[in-house]
């Protein structure tokens, strides 16, 4: 059961005497889902901002809120979100900007602190991440960094809150230091892991972004957030085996292994894709060690202290045997993958769309065919042709992709718009409808579809169905190439869903 981490904590109250209306952006990230539910234990009135809504249908609290739907670069968006807030959490990113995602984050930032100002609003909290003492930033950090600037310069007073590695089931951070440190009893690995760091677990970055909402309205600052324990990056890994019940792990630190090599080993060690194991590794190269921790004058700690590391790594470790892990750093979308849907036949008037057709007759229920639909991929995997899958997911690795790494959330559902190993989950309607969207290395755009329907004879068709739309030659030779292994990964995936005793459609 999901424990409320911020319950004891003093609420803000309205002019009208009723608990403050406030909006989340980045609803369905990581951090966005869960303080969407601690702001919910206060009664607020939240409202969220989010691109398409429909990504929100799965979520426990999506009847408790408002939701107001567009692109968060829209000002007019901006000012219908905004309208009657008293609370504002900046939660967005640009990471999926493919160029020049600095230029994109400043803009980003630049037009929501105009319309909060515009709005009244009366306080923005946004979560940043640390900064060393070296003035030398990843690209990545300059930019938070510099829309922290933005947000606090826009006369709206601003906390923005500075967070280092953050410990907490599925977060990007925990997922590579839990994979490299199973996976690998012995590594070699880049001298900046002798860099002392001080992690934060999830409840407690959720405590200090719900109690920001009752600061005084004259405090506009920055504040570093971290837990009590500082150390390297190696001494973690071993305290991380020690609470794992591993051996103690052999670590050989290297000079040669540049940021790029490292970012390289870890896309294809752990599940997280090298597009942002490199801003993670970037994040890493230097000390990361809160520099003041003022905001506990402010904030007092939760009824026991701050989360000790071996705590956060224990209760992480828990929600994950427990399949109790309410966000994942791949609900938002992963870095340099696209996120076009499925068009309709007429916007594809003159172009190539590739289709491979499979349809089969089954004596089970509808409902149980959706069941094994809805299961797919992770350790359920997809097919008799195991092997085939994995070796598509190693070629992905290889190329930078995200691989089959990212598994899935939990074992038996799905939520629209999270990620299902390389693809992401862009339509359901039980028990019709499932639609994933490829976010694979490809020349061009994929998408792999089934469909059920219940038969006037009692009988059940499953149709599944994938679609390559190509980008230029290359992607025409791609489908060439690959064609041959449709027609041994293909039907054993539709066979196996539609069950025993499945029969191949009329005209299929």
């Amino acid at each position: 059961m999901i424990e409320n981490v911020t319950a004891d904590l003093p609420e803000l109250l309205a002019e009208d005497g009723k608990p403050a209306r406030i909006l989340v952006t980045g609803a369905t990230g990581y951090i966005g889902g869960r303080l969407i539910r601690e702001l919910l234990v206060h009664n607020y009135r939240v409202r969220v901002l989010v691109r398409n809504a429909d990504k929100l249908r799965d979520y426990p609290w999506v009847h408790q809120v408002e939701i107001t739907e567009g692109d968060a670069a829209d000002p007019a968006v901006l000012n219908r979100a905004l309208s009657g807030v008293h609370i504002a959490y900046y939660l967005l990113h640009a990471l999926n900007s493919p160029k020049n995602f600095e230029a994109e984050e400043a803009d980003l930032a630049t037009k929501f602190a105009k319309a909060a100002k515009v709005n009244q609003v009366q306080r923005i909290i946004y979560l940043g991440g640390m900064t060393s003492s070296n003035d030398e930033l990843s690209p990545h950090m300059a930019a938070r960094t510099e829309t922290g600037e933005i947000l606090r310069g826009s006369g709206v007073p601003t906390i923005e809150l500075r967070a280092g590695v953050v410990i907490g089931s599925g977060s990007a951070s925990f997922e590579m230091l839990r994979h490299l440190t199973e996976r690998l009893p012995i590594m070699v690995t880049p001298k900046w892991l002798k860099n002392r760091i001080q992690p934060i677990a999830i409840r407690d970055v959720l405590r200090y972004l719900v109690g920001s909402a009752t600061i005084d309205k004259s405090v506009n600052r920055v504040f570093d957030i971290a837990g009590p324990d500082v150390f390297t990056y190696m001494e973690m890994m071993q305290q991380y085996a020690e609470v794992a019940g591993l051996r103690r792990r052999i670590i050989i630190p290297l000079p040669v292994l540049t940021p790029r090599l490292a970012s390289g080993w870890i896309g294809l060690v752990t599940p997280v894709p090298v597009t942002l194991a490199k801003r993670l590794v970037a994040s890493l190269k230097h000390e990361v060690v809160a520099k003041e921790d003022d905001i506990r004058a402010y904030i007092p700690d939760a009824p026991g202290g701050r989360t000790t590391f071996k705590k956060a790594v224990e209760l992480a470790l828990t929600r994950v045997k427990d399949l109790e892990v309410e966000t994942r750093w791949s609900n938002a979308t992963t870095p340099g993958t696209h996120s076009e849907p499925l068009p309709t036949d007429p916007d594809w008037a003159g172009g190539s769309l590739y289709v491979d057709l499979r349809q089969y007759v089954s004596d089970d229920s509808q409902e149980e065919i959706w069941k094994r639909i809805e299961a797919i991929g992770g350790d359920n995997g997809y097919s008799t042709a195991t092997w085939a899958w994995e070796l598509r997911g190693l070629m992905d690795r290889f190329v930078g992709g995200v691989g089959l790494r990212r598994g899935r959330r939990d074992p038996n559902t799905l939520m629209e718009g999270e990620a299902l190993d390389f693809w992401r989950v862009e339509k359901i309607e039980r028990p019709n409808l499932l639609r994933l969207r490829a976010e694979m290395k490809l020349p061009g755009l994929a998408w792999l579809e089934f469909r059920t329907f219940k038969l006037p004879n009692g009988k059940t068709l499953l149709v599944q169905r994938a679609f390559f739309h190509p980008k230029g030659l290359f992607g025409h030779a791609y489908w060439a190439a690959v064609f041959p292994m449709h027609g041994i990964v293909f039907p054993s995936m539709a066979k196996k869903l539609a069950g025993k005793g499945c029969k191949k459609a009329p005209n299929s």
